[in-house]
């Protein structure tokens, strides 16, 4: 193509990786256009032969993987590309900024009639990032020229090369409006006070040549990730190079969503940071830092892996690192996170150490005693709370059957709350049928029904909402989360059906795991660790809710010990 089209005096980067991302460019070509201005054009390849249409906005249904999959139309896809490297690469948007372009070529693709590809919710999308098939060639050939005519792409390429990773203050700005408009609580009492503190800690690290490590402890519902977005708005606002990252990909991809796919860039994965130059980024914020892993794993690019200890790669990215943790919500192996583990390496690392702690609850209607008594009845730890004695603003109640507890959560939903449906992992979790309609998994005697959907495995019938959007989906009520969709955030209400997989013996007064009752692999084979993961998974969706928690016991023994704990006239 590039022989055909004369274009052999230019600079071309096979497999390019966005700055502080896992994905990768397939084709960059640099060169000069008629007005000897660098220029730069990104192409898409893909190997698509057909597709179909899909329900979401930005994309179509196609054959990948021995299977059909949901994924952004290729202009979609390469559109996000260029702006993000126009927004992140100082090549693109500081002093005689290189102007970038981009497309998709499909070499295998024929058009046809009535082509998703060419469907009209695409046309936007299809004049900043054109597409073109097999039949598209001289197209696509002068769509080339027209950008790179004069050469001499040495010299653009090698601009590139030696460019950095650093946001735009246009996206910087963004960043701050589009969280500002989508901000819904405000900070109070010591969740300011801490937000203070690290603001105060980030500009003081700016100019440190030692490492500023910020902890910040809370149980769940005390504004942990609340804190955390507000920092990203007001330090992107003030021009702080700043990313926010998790190991979750539920909560991550919901705030991707939220925020748009321009300020999605500056939220990232733990995973993320293995080639992250040191120090290229002024604050990183870590929430859920107890899902950090011992190394960072990438099976499809083992080459690409560091070796280094996964905190060790925040650390060397970032010249303030804030870590936001709750040492109760590791839910499975591998995910070591803790205050212990992470003042170690920090300290290992020569990090100045902060440490706050948040204790006033913004969850449970402002309940700690709720949380303290659920933590007291699992054994995690001792509290004053060993009774629970009600709590005005918050309900708490057993249900006699599942379809009394799925009764409960559709009222208060038709009543206009956030409510959801979770259990414990003890059910299989089945791909979609080939209609894409969902397995009926979940089945406790007559009840039956589905888990939210599995991520990446096929088409999913419309109206389901995929399994990191479950939480926030629409629909997501008609399905039961695991603890995986449901960690991270915030309902009216919970429903938790409490699988076989822990139960109370009274005989020895303790809590028992049933490794066999589990249909989580690593859970189940996580050996003397399984109890405590697997209380640490009820504890969190027990406190998902800001109003109420209804829970199903599978376990009549079980159930009757909880009741122990509560005053009579509770239910």
């Amino acid at each position: 193509m590039l022989e055909h089209s004369k274009l052999m005096d230019h600079g071309v980067i096979l497999e390019y990786q966005l700055p502080l991302s896992s994905q990768r460019l397939d084709f960059l070509i640099c060169g000069k256009n008629s007005s000897w201005k660098d220029n730069a054009t990104i192409v898409e390849l893909k190997q698509w032969e057909r597709c179909e249409d899909a329900e979401g906005p930005n994309e179509v249904l196609t054959r990948l993987g021995g299977g059909e999959r949901e994924v952004l139309h290729p202009s979609v896809q390469v559109d996000r590309y260029r702006v993000y490297l126009q927004d992140g690469n100082t090549a693109f948007h500081e002093s005689n900024p290189i102007a970038l372009h981009s497309c998709a070529y499909l070499h295998n693709y024929n058009s046809y009639s009535k082509d998703a590809l060419l469907a009209s919710k695409f046309d936007n999308v299809r004049q900043h990032s054109p597409m073109f098939t097999a039949d598209d060639v001289p197209r696509l050939q002068d769509f080339l020229v027209t950008h790179l005519d004069k050469g001499r792409g040495s010299e653009v390429l090698q601009r590139i090369e030696q460019s950095k990773y650093r946001p735009s203050r246009m996206l910087m700005d963004h960043v701050a409006t589009i969280i500002d408009s989508n901000s819904e609580y405000t900070l109070l009492d010591e969740q300011l006070v801490v937000y203070d503190k690290i603001f105060s800690l980030a500009r003081q690290g700016f100019h440190d040549k030692q490492k500023t490590a910020v902890i910040v402890k809370g149980g769940p519902g005390t504004g942990k990730s609340l804190i955390a977005v507000n920092l990203l708005a007001d330090l992107s606002r003030a021009h702080y190079n700043t990313k926010y990252a998790t190991g979750s990909r539920a909560f991550t991809e919901t705030l991707k969503k939220k925020v748009g796919p321009r300020a999605a860039q500056q939220c990232a994965y733990f995973s993320s940071f293995g080639e992250a130059e040191p120090n290229a980024i002024d604050v990183l914020i870590s929430d859920e830092s107890h899902r950090i892993r011992e190394k960072t794993v990438d099976r499809f690019r083992p080459h690409r892996q560091t070796g280094l200890p996964q905190i060790d790669e925040l650390i060397n990215a970032a010249k303030v690192a804030v870590f936001f943790i709750d040492d109760l919500q590791v839910v499975r192996p591998g995910e070591i996170g803790s205050v212990s583990y992470i003042k170690e390496q920090t300290e290992r690392k020569g990090c100045k150490i902060k440490e706050y702690q948040l204790d006033v609850q913004f969850r449970c209607a402002g309940s700690d005693a709720f949380v303290s008594w659920v933590e007291n009845t699992l054994g995690l730890r001792r509290t004053a709370n060993v009774i629970w004695e009600g709590s005005e603003g918050f309900e708490f109640s057993i249900c006699a059957s599942p379809e009394d507890l799925e009764g409960k959560i559709r009222e208060k939903a038709a009543q206009g709350f956030k409510s959801r449906l979770t259990a414990g992992y003890c059910w299989h979790w089945s791909d979609p049928k080939p209609d894409g309609t969902l397995v009926d998994d979940v089945v406790i005697d007559g009840y039956k029904r589905p888990w939210n959907a599995r991520p990446d495995r096929g088409k999913l019938a419309r109206g389901i909402p995929k399994s990191h959007l479950w939480s926030d989906g629409q629909n997501g009520i008609n399905q039961i989360g695991c603890v995986y969709t449901a960690q991270g955030f915030d309902f009216d209400y919970v429903g938790v059906i409490f699988g076989p997989d822990l139960t109370y013996r009274f005989e020895a007064q303790e809590w028992e795991g049933h490794p066999s009752s589990s249909h989580d692999p690593l859970v189940r084979s996580a050996g003397a660790d399984f109890v405590r993961l697997t209380k640490n998974t009820y504890r969190v969706l027990f406190s998902r809710a800001m109003k109420g928690c209804y829970v199903y016991f599978v376990d009549k023994d079980t159930e009757r010990f909880v009741r122990s704990r509560m005053e009579q006239r509770q239910k």
